[in-house]
């Protein structure tokens, strides 16, 4: 068990990913807490679901709060360091997603609700993926105690 824990939150030592864990995450947990809460304009969990009904994504509330909960929770655990490897691995998933059932067929520009920031998100969630949570994290504390 101990080594299935060091596997998953091994991570590099380096300040390099502090930015892509801060900037990411606060993104992803201010979009999540619009879906999930309504807060910063959002439209919380009924109205989420409601649009994503209308775009054919069912059964809207479950999905709702699977997305919202992934994009909080996992913003939060980037910013964090905890996690950051299977919290990657799901918000990169979540993002395929939103390009493939949301954004695809208007092009790249944000400015036509195109895939332009989907992309970037998704970019730096497979980064994290491969490269870690970096020294300043939970995950490095973790590591450290456990002797690895």
């Amino acid at each position: 068990m101990k080594q299935l824990i060091q596997n998953t939150i091994f991570s590099k030592s380096g300040l390099d990913t502090v930015a892509l864990r801060f900037g990411a995450g606060a993104i992803f947990f201010a979009h999540g807490a619009q879906k999930l809460f309504g807060w910063f304009e959002g439209y919380g969990l009924e109205g989420t679901g409601g649009w994503m009904e209308s775009i054919g994504i069912t059964p809207e509330i479950l999905m709702a709060t699977m997305v919202s909960s992934a994009e909080f929770f996992g913003g939060l655990f980037l910013m964090l360091g905890l996690l950051v490897r299977p919290t990657s691995i799901i918000l990169a998933i979540t993002m395929l997603v939103a390009i493939f059932s949301v954004h695809i067929n208007n092009g790249l520009f944000m400015s036509n609700n195109g895939y332009e920031f989907a992309l970037s998100l998704l970019i730096i969630s497979i980064s994290l993926a491969f490269r870690g949570a970096g020294s300043l994290s939970v995950d490095k504390l973790v590591t450290k105690k456990l002797g690895a």
